[in-house]
Order: structure tokens, then sequence, then C-alpha cells
């Protein structure tokens, strides 16, 4: 007797089936769901029912094909399959192609919640025994990354352990929003719910994170990447400074990291980059070597270390031109 649910499984199994190749006959089909033709047909009819474009060539060695449609089917993995997929989303989730690792970790999740335990044990055993050549930059682990896209998808407050500047410990609450990554680093925006505040977090700081069962109404947030851009910059150096630079944003963004500063657009001949510092002497070198005319805005002692630098390079000059 067919129930509704083995006929749910045979067109899962069919879809599976025109998914792992091109195409298929009637006949072959039949023989792997163990049907009759009839019932391959109606299966086929099922599934353009519910909008998947299956197509059809008729003639002796016809069969069916599932061509491009309007929207992404779901897609049946089996074991292999799952597991080499979720080893390239961890892998890409730490990549360095523009947007790639936001993707892949909202599709990590979505595997990683559907996954069976057994297969999960197989992703983490390959994942820890592979190494990748990257570039500076601090390896966050792949479970942590799961864990905290899930509560940021699920609206679910998480705890953990967090290392200040200091070193010393402390325990948060926070209620997650979004992760950023500025290609060296991992963070985290979060409503900090014990300092009523917004926060950032570096990912690499924290310790024995975990999701509670406590959903929570989202807020009306500033944009991550904004927000999450200027604590990178501006958190909390001696300095501050704010340098008019005679060149175009993007031209400008491109030199500089937004782990290094941030560039505020002023026209299509200037900027103004945003980048806190101890160190003015490096800063000042950092602004010569861009290769663009250059203003200090503040803080004053920012222009006497560029005065510093220049008197220096001059000195450098004259002896070069003695000695020539």
């Amino acid at each position: 007797m067919t129930t509704v649910e083995t006929t749910t499984e045979r067109v899962l199994r069919l879809l599976g089936l025109l998914q792992r190749r091109t195409a298929w006959t009637a006949a072959e089909i039949a023989a792997e769901l163990g049907v009759t033709d009839r019932s391959v047909r109606r299966d086929v009819e099922r599934l353009r029912a519910l909008g998947y474009p299956v197509h059809a060539t008729a003639g002796v060695g016809g069969g069916y094909r599932l061509g491009a449609g309007t929207r992404l089917p779901p897609l049946l993995l089996d074991d292999g399959e799952a597991v080499a997929t979720a080893v390239s989303l961890r892998l890409a989730a730490g990549g360095t192609v523009t947007g790639a690792g936001e993707a892949a970790l909202r599709a990590l999740a979505k595997l990683d919640q559907v996954l069976p335990p057994r297969l999960r044990a197989e992703v983490r055993a390959v994942h820890e025994a592979t190494e990748t050549l990257v570039g500076p930059g601090l390896e966050i682990d792949g479970e942590l990354l799961v864990t905290l896209a899930r509560a940021c998808r699920d609206t679910v407050r998480v705890r953990f352990g967090y290392a200040g500047r200091d070193g010393a410990e402390q325990e948060r609450t926070v209620e997650p929003v979004r992760m950023v990554t500025t290609g060296r680093r991992w963070y985290l925006m979060a409503y900090d719910v014990d300092r009523d505040a917004w926060r950032t977090f570096r990912l690499d700081r924290m310790r024995d994170v975990a999701a509670t069962t406590w959903r929570f109404t989202p807020r009306e947030h500033p944009d991550p990447v904004a927000y999450v851009g200027r604590a990178v910059a501006e958190a909390p150096y001696r300095y501050v400074a704010r340098v008019r630079v005679r060149a175009d944003a993007r031209r400008v963004r491109d030199l500089v990291p937004p782990q290094v500063g941030r560039v505020e657009e002023e026209g299509d001949a200037s900027c103004v980059l945003v980048v806190g510092t101890g160190d003015l002497d490096w800063l000042a070198a950092r602004v010569a070597g861009l290769g663009f005319a250059a203003e200090v805005l503040e803080p004053p002692e920012l222009r006497e270390a560029a005065g510093r630098m220049a008197r220096r390079m001059a000195a450098m000059a004259g002896e070069a031109v003695d000695q020539g």
C-alpha cells in the first residue's frame, strides 16, 4: 500500500537522482526506485507541480533531465558530498574572496544544523587535519563561527568569557547581531546586556562560547560594518588622527585596510583618513607612503611627527648628494 510518506520519499529520491546525473531514461529511474514507468511519470509531474523544471526527451533512449529553474531546489547530498561541502565551506568562511566568507558561513550554519552527528565528527576530523597557507591573521575555530552564526540567525543570547586588553577575563552576555571580518580578524557586533550598550568583540579573545535558550527581540542597531570599522580604527588609542588626503576615497581604501583606518568621503579629489594610534611617527610614515598630498587636521602632535620625519628624510637626501 502506497502512503503519502512513501510517495514523498520516492519523489525526493527522484529529485536526488536527477541532481546526480545529467540525464536518465525512464527505465533507469524505474529500476533505481523500484517502481513502474507509470509511477515515474507521475512523480515527474509531482516535481513539475512543485516548480522544478524536469524536461523530457522523446524517442528510443529518451528520458528526463533537470533543467535550470527560477529558484534553487533543495540539494540532496549523500554522505561523501555532505562532508566535502561542509569542509569546503569551513575553508571558504576564513578565505579572502570578497563576500565569500560571509555567504559560506551562512550556508555552513544551515548545513551544520541538519548534519547527523557521525558526519559532523567526520567534517571536524578532516578540517583539523587540514592546513592552509593564508596571510597574516588569527585562525578562528570553525565551531565558534557556526555557534555565533546560528545565534545571530536564531536571535538567542550568547554567553562567553572575554579577555580585555589588560588580559583580565570577564563573563559577558550579549545579543548578537552580525559577525564582520576585516581579513585579518573576526569581530562580533552585539548588544552587551550587562553594560546596556552596543559593543564589538574580537572572536580570538572569546572563551567558552555558548548559545543560550533565551530568545531576544532584535533592537534597532547601527550598520554592523560601519560600527565595527569605527571601533577597530579608533578604539581606545592614545591618539585619533584625522588627515585630509588629496585623492579619491576609493584609491585610499585600496591602500589602507579597514583594520588600520577609516576613510570618510569628502569629494572627488579628497577624503579624510581617520586612524587611531599610539605611535605618531609610524602614522606619519604611513601617510607619506600613500604617495598623495596630505594635510594633518588633528592632533597637532602628528604635525610635529611629520616635521621630524621630513627633517630625517632631508638629512638622508643631503648625505646621498654629498656622497655622489
